[in-house]
């Protein structure tokens, strides 16, 4: 891994950007929030997952967390503190039902009521992303969404929170990067519920992406001039060399980690070249459900991290194409390339290929290792220029003619990095997990700097 401290754009100022560009901070509920069991709170997925050995690196869980349960009004304050002008956060699905059919848990409702009315009380427009991974368990022990039924009780945990926040919330994200919903938690393993089956996870995909489309409609009848959209975790994507088979290894990739979510959700349905890919475990689809997820939205929201680089690699599950990991290239302390241009390309194919009208960075950041100095101090020189150099790469997708309309850095604070648990950072705030003491970092600090015209 290396790490910059020189290479950075000099000359950035919020100034560049218009001036009802949106900036802000994301999060998510079963990363900060802790409170595993108090006020009604279920069993999630990730509860289930983290306790399973073996599962999460230090074996730690999400039980505590930042804390942020009780600590909201500080976390608040450090966000209004840093000049940011919107919040992403999620809602935990376990605070709110815990039985299928049930009734809402009213402690859970109050809860995420007290904190979009801190939000607004500071100046900061609340973002709610209804789910960002945190599955109740009990729908788990019924197939979680391999399930059509789970498309039912989402859309009942919608009505309840749309109906609770829609007199405040305007701005909806139905499903937070359903690719790893599905893929890493139902094919990889590698997150909840842990499992490895390729057809299953194809049809977790959709129905996601159906209770996505279902989902659209419901808030817009609850919540007045309601703004909703999806977030998805897209990658430019190249081959490793010119040769065929890797060309074609490449585009047997991109169908299924970019067009089998952007397709359908433009209309297109599943693409054919991945449909006949995929063969036997294409998932279960039923009369209208493709119009359904077709439903028109207000925005996209694009989650950016890193390039990913494609070979020819026959045998390869599923589709004998393998991501190669990065080789002679700048890395973050997670392995993921460092490159900025990356998101100016993936931006301007997005739009030149849909055309979705608004989007939104709505997560984009970096993992390094951080050290607390000995005057209390934590320069981050890394997660600084990653951010910087994002940024710059930002404004040149915008100067080319793409309509992003703001960016939510990743991540407020230090939190639960799932099965990484608390070896890795993304925050622009440092959390103490002992003491749960919040430092701002370097990187949040130019961040602020930035949003404030003072860097």
């Amino acid at each position: 891994m290396t790490t910059p401290t020189s290479n950075a754009p000099t000359s950035l100022s919020r100034a560049d950007f218009a001036h009802d560009f949106l900036w802000g901070c994301a999060t998510s509920s079963y990363q900060i929030e802790g409170a595993g069991a108090e006020d009604g709170r279920v069993e999630s997925i990730w509860d289930r997952f983290a306790a399973t050995p073996g599962k999460v690196r230090d074996g730690s869980n999400g039980s505590v967390a930042c804390d942020h349960y009780h600590r909201w009004p500080e976390d608040l304050d450090i966000a209004r503190g840093m000049g940011l002008q919107a919040y992403r956060f999620s809602i935990a699905w376990p605070r709110i039902f815990s039985e299928v059919g049930g009734k809402p848990n009213q402690r859970g409702l109050d809860f995420y009521s007290r904190l979009v009315d801190g939000m607004l009380e500071r100046g900061i427009q609340p973002w709610a992303t209804l789910y960002h991974w945190d599955l109740p368990q009990y729908l788990q022990d019924l197939g979680g969404w391999n399930e059509r039924a789970t498309v039912d009780a989402y859309l009942e945990f919608v009505d309840a929170m749309t109906r609770r926040l829609g007199d405040r919330v305007q701005h909806w994200i139905t499903h937070n990067e359903p690719w790893c919903t599905s893929m890493i938690g139902n094919f990889e393993g590698l997150h909840a519920p842990g499992l490895t089956d390729f057809k299953t996870a194809l049809q977790v995909c959709h129905h996601v992406l159906l209770s996505h489309g279902k989902a659209v409609p419901l808030i817009r009848a609850n919540v007045p001039d309601a703004k909703v959209g999806i977030s998805l975790s897209l990658h430019p994507v190249r081959a490793a060399s010119d040769s065929a088979a890797d060309q074609a290894a490449t585009l047997r990739h991109d169908g299924l980690r970019y067009r089998w979510f952007l397709d359908p959700l433009y209309g297109r349905g599943y693409p054919a070249s991945t449909m006949a890919d995929i063969g036997a475990a294409a998932p279960a689809v039923l009369a209208g459900d493709m119009e359904a997820i077709a439903v028109p939205t207000d925005f996209l929201g694009v989650n950016y991290y890193f390039p990913e680089t494609i070979a020819d690699a026959p045998g390869h599950a599923p589709l004998s194409a393998q991501v190669l990991p990065p080789a002679g290239v700048e890395t973050t302390a997670l392995g993921w390339e460092v490159a900025p241009q990356g998101m100016t390309e993936l931006l301007a194919r997005i739009a030149s290929d849909y055309q979705p009208g608004d989007m939104y960075i709505t997560e984009n950041g970096s993992c390094y290792d951080d050290e607390v100095g000995a005057d209390g101090e934590i320069d981050d020189a890394g997660r600084r220029s990653y951010l910087q150099r994002h940024l710059a790469a930002m404004k040149d997708a915008i100067a080319a003619g793409v309509k992003v309309k703001g960016y939510f850095a990743w991540s407020l604070i230090d939190n639960f990095e799932w099965a990484e648990g608390y070896l890795r950072r993304f925050g622009l705030v440092h959390i103490d997990y002992a003491t749960q003491q919040r430092r701002l970092k370097a990187s949040g600090k130019w961040y602020s700097a930035f949003l404030n015209n003072k860097q």
